[in-house]
């Protein structure tokens, strides 16, 4: 009886410890279901070919072909393509000493069989020579330590929204891969194999793998997105490739030119802003053209030199002013070059559609016999104070748009002719600003020349004056200088005013200078000759987000892919393309608080410091 009731005890002990084990592995089944409803998608279908996962469609390849050689970055272009994908990679080492018996025994059965080839009288084969090289040269390497063996399997899933996208992304893929001798196959009937392999559970299913060593498989190392990051330079922003910085140089390239594209409130004078204040810390001059009084507040905040130019402001410029320049053969050219300046000056402001007679008739541009008189009038008018070819001349005082009026008057000719529509300019309407001798200074790190205030019909033509002190300045001391011209599709609307701006982009490199170019309105600057001679001569380019009928216009100049343009009419505020010589990513300017707080001019920025209110980069909309 005793036994009996103790057995009946350790039964239901037993039953108990079951009961209890049951219960936790259902508690634990019930918790691991829960966990993978949470992040698995709503379906999986799988198929031959490709699977469906959620409303995705997905296909897996694997790569089974390798050239004899491959060299460091050839996954490169597979990392940076612009399409959804998994890479898996996986690396199985192997013992040294088995793999030197193994190729003991392969290289005596390729020698034999070289042998056999040579008995029989057969031509020789390149292919056995070339693997008994490559066996040879590995034991080698083996031996000594110098490489190691390793098993390597690369997976491919790509995602897409549709079968035929699904192909296409494919094709691109396969082509990426052809052109370095690298063949790939899609896993057939294995597909749901491929996506275990290449989710994040290092689970190998397809094992689909090939020898390789050590010098081999480091050239497949994956990191290698396009990256922008110099030792030297300024943050323009964050790779939305990598997450990296942005850290560049703009003087280590070519030329330090750079041209600024987008649509009005996509962030452009943000960016340029945020180029110069860094630029600044780094020692850099900055000169800006303000044409909208948008770096007031900048040149405030590092204590600038803001210099206003309008009808009723003291500010005066000299167009006649010759360069300071040290340079002998420089200093021998500087009257003839500053000649050809104000020809293409007297051009804007005497003749086109901008200037209308009396009676109200446009005036034409200069016939050939008034432009021989103009410059025989200008020749004059330098030599009647003392000035002349001979360097030693050229520190007298310079003459004025008064005394070209007064030569012109009294001479032959098509002289009275030119010098009544010249009056406006210096006793008319616009006398004043550039009709007496200059009296400004750019003796600071950073200078803003505003022409707001000035009349539509004045802005060519001071922005022309303006870049031509300007120019005269630069070439007299050569320092890291950049020159920022905001709005330049106002030059571009006429020829003379495009050419010097075109002039100077070739030139600039030799002054050590950075030209920017900025515009919105891009149609017309790309439709101009001289705007793309510009872009040509300028290694780096930004393009933030651009209207439609301008994603196709640079399209064509940038040779921009399609996923490109199709990113590019559709980018938010702060976010485009960055290019620098050959290399090109998707950037995401990003700015500090504190220089938030210097640059921004938007009323949303301005309200939100008055409320002591972190800016974002979406009220920066300038």
């Amino acid at each position: 009886m005793l036994g009996k009731k103790k057995k009946d005890v350790v039964d239901i002990a037993a039953e108990q410890r079951a009961r209890e084990q049951q219960e936790v592995e259902q508690a634990f089944l019930k918790g691991v279901t829960t966990l993978r409803d949470l992040i698995a998608p709503s379906s999986l279908e799988v198929h031959s070919s490709y699977f469906r996962l959620g409303t995705k469609y997905g296909r897996t390849i694997y790569i089974y072909g390798y050239p004899r050689q491959i060299y460091t970055g050839w996954l490169s272009s597979l990392i940076n393509i612009d399409e959804v994908i998994d890479v898996s990679m996986f690396f199985y080492p192997v013992e040294s000493q088995v793999v030197l018996n193994n190729l003991r025994k392969k290289v005596t059965q390729l020698e034999a069989s070289m042998s056999i080839n040579s008995e029989k009288g057969r031509i020789r084969d390149p292919a056995l020579e070339a693997a008994i090289n490559d066996a040879e040269e590995l034991r080698d390497q083996l031996q000594v330590g110098a490489e190691r063996f390793f098993r390597y399997g690369l997976y491919v899933t790509l995602y897409a929204d549709s079968l035929d996208e699904l192909g296409f992304i494919q094709h691109k893929i396969e082509t990426l891969f052809g052109q370095q001798m690298v063949f790939s196959k899609v896993a057939s009937s294995q597909q749901e194999q491929g996506l275990n392999s290449t989710i994040p559970q290092m689970s190998d299913q397809l094992q689909i793998r090939r020898n390789m060593n050590t010098g081999a498989i480091s050239t497949s190392f994956p990191f290698t997105s396009a990256d922008l990051t110099q030792e030297n330079g300024v943050l323009y922003g964050i790779n939305m490739h990598n997450n990296g910085l942005v850290i560049f140089d703009r003087f280590s390239l070519e030329n330090a030119n750079m041209v600024v594209f987008a649509k009005s409130g996509a962030g452009k004078s943000f960016t340029v802003k945020l180029e110069a204040l860094r630029s600044m810390m780094m020692g850099t001059e900055i000169i800006i053209i303000d044409p909208e009084n948008e770096y007031q507040k900048l040149s405030d905040a590092v204590g600038g030199s803001y210099i206003r130019l309008s009808l009723s402001s003291n500010t005066r410029i000299n167009p006649f002013d010759l360069p300071r320049v040290i340079d002998t053969d420089e200093a021998d050219n500087a009257l003839r070059a500053n000649l050809i300046t104000l020809h293409g000056l007297l051009k804007l402001m005497l003749g086109g559609s901008q200037q209308v007679a009396a009676n109200g008739i446009p005036l034409a541009a200069l016939t050939p016999n008034e432009e021989a008189d103009l410059d025989q009038a200008l020749i004059d008018t330098y030599a009647r104070v003392g000035i002349t070819s001979d360097p030693l001349t050229h520190n007298s005082q310079p003459p004025t748009i008064s005394d070209l009026y007064d030569t012109l008057l009294h001479m032959g000719g098509s002289g009275p002719q030119l010098a009544q529509r010249l009056r406006k300019y210096t006793t008319g309407t616009f006398a004043g600003i550039f009709s007496q001798q200059s009296n400004t200074e750019i003796n600071n790190q950073l200078v803003v020349f505003n022409i707001r205030d000035l009349e539509d019909e004045l802005r060519p033509v001071a922005m022309y004056i303006v870049l031509s002190h300007i120019w005269n300045i630069i070439r007299a001391e050569q320092k890291k200088r950049m020159l920022i011209v905001d709005e330049a599709w106002q030059l571009m609307k006429y020829d003379d005013s495009a050419n010097f701006l075109f002039s100077l982009a070739k030139r600039a490199r030799k002054y050590f200078l950075g030209l920017t170019t900025i515009t919105q309105d891009v149609e017309d600057f790309m439709g101009s000759k001289m705007g793309r001679a510009i872009v040509a001569n300028s290694s780096m380019q930004i393009l933030l987000k651009q209207s439609s009928s301008a994603v196709d216009v640079l399209s064509d100049v940038f040779k921009l892919t399609e996923e490109e343009k199709k990113r590019l009419a559709n980018f938010p505020v702060g976010q485009g393309l960055f290019f620098a010589g050959q290399s090109h990513v998707h950037i995401q300017v990003e700015a500090s608080q504190t220089e938030q707080q210097l640059i921004s001019t938007t009323p949303v920025g301005q309200a939100q410091r008055a409320q002591n209110i972190p800016l974002t980069q979406e009220a920066n909309t300038q």
